[in-house]
């Protein structure tokens, strides 16, 4: 076995890393700062984190049906521990192909780095991924299958497919973002298109978490902050205080730090980063086109059950 980074390896076989890497960094809800071990598995093994920080060391499957909270990010519970943010690095694995991956971590939270995937791809470059003896096992489906929730007015359909292809479009009724969608016509697209994506967040939901204390580790390099209405000088003042920052800069509608964005449609590609990593919780790589309106951690996940559970089988 030859290490290669998602260039040119035989697709139907199952895929792990090279050898261990690491990656440190600080959790965006805890402010814990973490330190991550990435480490090759046997085939048929999947993606499981360890909680080594824990008496016991206690591992958690990557499994939808583990999901406890997708209020900001993806958290999985079993053994009695708990880890959160899960997405982003998930997305990077299926995003090169890696079938197989032992995630060590010393704390409650994957770190947040730059609120994208490419930090966990870059890392991952380091060692390379290599072709196991063993056959994928591919989640494919006969018939177009829906997701529907009306009151969150989120629509995600499964349509059958040769390979894994996603579209996302979304709409916050926002003069900055307006309507947007974004594309993955083919994995080996990820890491180019889709994996520097960072994730992205109102003013007037960042001064609502900042108020309640929940996002501990944010800082202004880490998410796309989208200022969607005015701001008064004592909620610069709160800002400033909160990223430990001497200036902050808004004019007008736009981007807070009048920040440039890595993509036009930046947030509509991360929304797809996201669909992307959420979907990895199904256990196993996916043959399909999905279409997602407006999705979210919560509808990915359902998704994910409603996949694994009635609609889909293996091949």
């Amino acid at each position: 076995m030859t290490p290669n980074n998602n260039n040119g390896f035989n697709p139907d076989k199952q895929h792990t890393l090279a050898d261990t890497v690491s990656v440190e960094g600080t959790g965006l809800h805890t402010g814990a700062y973490v330190h991550m071990n990435l480490k090759p598995a046997k085939p048929g093994y999947g993606f499981v984190f360890q909680r080594i920080d824990l008496p016991n060391q206690p591992t958690i499957k990557a499994d939808c049906d583990l999901v406890v909270d997708t209020s900001r990010g993806t958290t999985l519970e079993e053994n009695g521990a708990r880890i959160s943010t899960v997405e982003h690095v998930l997305a990077a694995l299926v995003g090169l192909g890696v079938d197989n991956c032992h995630i060590e971590i010393n704390g409650p939270e994957i770190p947040i780095m730059d609120g994208s995937s490419r930090p966990f791809i870059e890392a991952i470059d380091e060692i390379g991924v290599v072709e196991q003896e063993a056959a994928k096992q591919w989640y494919t489906i006969g018939e177009n299958i829906q997701y529907c929730d009306e009151a969150r007015r989120v629509e995600i359909t499964a349509l059958p497919s040769t390979e894994y292809k996603v579209t996302t479009l979304i709409d916050f009724n926002s003069p900055v973002l307006g309507t947007q969608h974004a594309q993955l016509k083919t994995l080996s697209d990820f890491r180019a298109e889709i994996a520097p994506c960072r994730t992205f967040v109102f003013l007037h939901e960042l001064e609502m978490l900042l108020e309640h204390n929940l996002i501990k580790g944010g800082d202004i390099n880490n998410a796309i902050v989208v200022v969607d209405k005015p701001i008064t000088e004592e909620a610069k003042v709160r800002l400033k205080a909160a990223f430990k920052k001497d200036t902050i800069e808004i004019q007008g509608e736009g981007y807070l730090n009048n920040l440039k964005l890595r993509y036009p449609n930046e947030p509509a590609r991360h929304k797809l980063l996201d669909v992307v990593g959420d979907l990895a919780l199904i256990g196993y790589p996916v043959k399909s086109h999905i279409i997602a309106h407006r999705p979210g951690h919560a509808a990915n996940v359902k998704r994910c059950r409603t996949a694994s559970r009635f609609c889909w089988s293996i091949k």
